[in-house]
C-alpha cells in the first residue's frame, strides 16, 4: 500500500523492494547484520554487503555510514545505530533524531535525491512507536529539502505503524 502527497510517502511493504536512491538500514553498532530490518536488508543485499560492511569498523548510536546496495534494488545503504529506549533518558531523543539527521546529512553530501527510512528503534530496542514516529517525520520534515533530499519514503512492515505514520503525516502535512 502506497499512499502518496507531495515529497513525502508513506508505503507498507518490504523496504527492501523500494527503487530509490538509498534506504536506510536500523542496524546495530557491528552493522554486520541482526534480526527485523537489519537482516533483511543483509539477505538480499548478499555477501557482498556484510565484506563492505567489515571494512567500516562499526557504527556509534546516532551516527550513520555508507555502503553500495549490492542486490538490492536502491544504489545505497545508508546504516545508522537507533538507540535503546530508557525511560526518563533524554539522551535517547538526541540520539534517535541524529539518526534522520546523519541520514540525509550522508545522502546531502553524496547528493542523492531519494532515501527510504524504516522505522528505527522500535523493534528490539523498546523506543515506543509513537515517540519514535513523532521524531521521524519532523526531523525528516526539518531536514530533507536543506540535504537537497526530494523524496522521501517511510517504509513501515505492519499496520499499527502505517496508522502512526499516517496519522502524523495527516496532521503535518505531507510535503517537505
Amino acid at each position: 500500500m502506497i499512499e502518496k502527497t507531495g515529497e513525502i510517502e508513506l508505503v507498507q511493504g518490504d523496504i527492501t523492494k523500494i527503487k530509490v536512491d538509498a534506504i536506510v538500514n536500523a542496524a546495530n553498532e557491528s552493522l554486520l547484520g541482526g534480526g527485523g530490518v537489519d537482516g533483511a536488508i543483509h539477505r538480499v543485499a548478499g555477501a557482498e554487503l556484510l565484506k563492505e560492511c567489515r571494512s567500516l569498523n562499526g557504527c556509534k548510536t546516532g551516527q550513520a555510514k555508507v555502503t553500495k546496495g549490492h542486490n538490492l534494488l536502491a544504489k545505497y545503504v545508508i546504516h545508522t545505530v537507533g538507540p535503546v529506549y530508557e525511560k526518563n533518558d533524554d539522551s535517547c531523543e538526541t540520539l534517535l533524531e541524529s539518526c534522520y539527521f546523519e541520514s540525509l546529512k550522508i545522502a546531502g553530501e553524496m547528493n542523492l535525491k531519494s532515501i527510504a527510512f524504516p522505522c528505527i528503534s522500535t523493534g528490539i530496542y523498546g523506543y515506543p512507536k509513537k515517540y519514535a514516529t513523532g521524531i521521524a517525520v519532523q526531523t525528516v520534515r526539518t531536514w530533507a529539502k536543506r540535504f537537497g533530499v526530494e523524496e522521501v519514503y517511510f517504509v513501515v512492515f505492519d499496520g499499527e505503524n502505517h496508522k502512526l505514520y499516517k496519522s502524523f503525516l495527516d496532521l503535518q502535512g505531507w510535503e517537505l
